[in-house]
């Protein structure tokens, strides 16, 4: 692959760096696919990619595996492919499989440089990031993304200092409980919530989910390249 414009940014020393780090992404949905593929196209040169869900109809307004063509098929299937089209050294495992409470050790196994998480599920996500503490793993996780349309209103925060978004509420009250008041690194939307009716599945077009994933790759290099400086 190609780095070499890469390098004019990061600096060439870096590349080695990116190229061992070894990156989890959990969920491979509108957060998800935007974070393995900028992970992939900066020179990361080893992904474990997790999800079960296939490609479907509703996916197509925003997720990068997402195309007519692949209806049906494993998103990590899918992501795996691209990612190798895109760069072929890239070492790729995949589980398709749902993370869920408890299974960590299922899921992980030898040392990760960083997780990513990017699952739907607030008792899976809180579980993941609860051993990611534990383990001193480094870890960001995305918050609510669904209902939004502005981008611009999304940040990087620990979860300790966020606002607005009802997912993180519920994530950062879940975390205390089990005693964890700071030192989870989330992106969170402030823009003002749109109440979904009750049982609705909520609404999404491709801006915030998308930002959000670009802003967690890039930060997950930017720490990586901080600590190797």
């Amino acid at each position: 692959m190609d780095l070499s414009r890469v390098a004019m940014v990061i600096g060439k020393d870096k590349l080695p760096v990116l190229g061992q780090a070894r990156i989890a992404v959990v969920g491979l949905g509108g957060v998800g696919s935007y974070i393995a593929e900028s992970l992939c196209r900066s020179g990361v040169g080893h992904l474990l990619l997790i999800d079960a869900d296939k490609v479907a109809a509703s996916n197509i307004n925003r997720q990068l595996p997402a195309l007519t063509s692949t209806f049906g098929r494993f998103k990590t299937e899918v992501v795996r492919q691209r990612l190798l089209d895109i760069n072929p050294d890239c070492e790729i495992e995949t589980v398709s499989k749902f993370y869920e409470p408890g299974a960590f050790a299922e899921f992980f196994s030898g040392s990760f440089t960083f997780i990513a998480d990017a699952i739907d599920s607030t008792p899976s996500k809180v579980d993941l990031l609860l051993e990611c503490v534990q383990r001193d793993i480094p870890v960001i996780s995305s918050m609510g993304t669904g209902n939004k349309l502005d981008p611009t209103y999304l940040t990087v925060e620990d979860i300790s200092g966020t606002s607005v978004c009802p997912l993180a509420r519920s994530v950062r009250k879940q975390l205390r409980a089990a005693g964890v008041k700071k030192g989870v690194t989330v992106v969170y939307s402030k823009e003002p919530v749109q109440r979904a009716e009750a049982g609705e599945v909520p609404g999404s077009m491709v801006f915030v989910p998308a930002s959000a994933g670009l802003l967690m790759a890039s930060y997950i290099v930017r720490q990586i390249i901080a600590e190797n400086s």
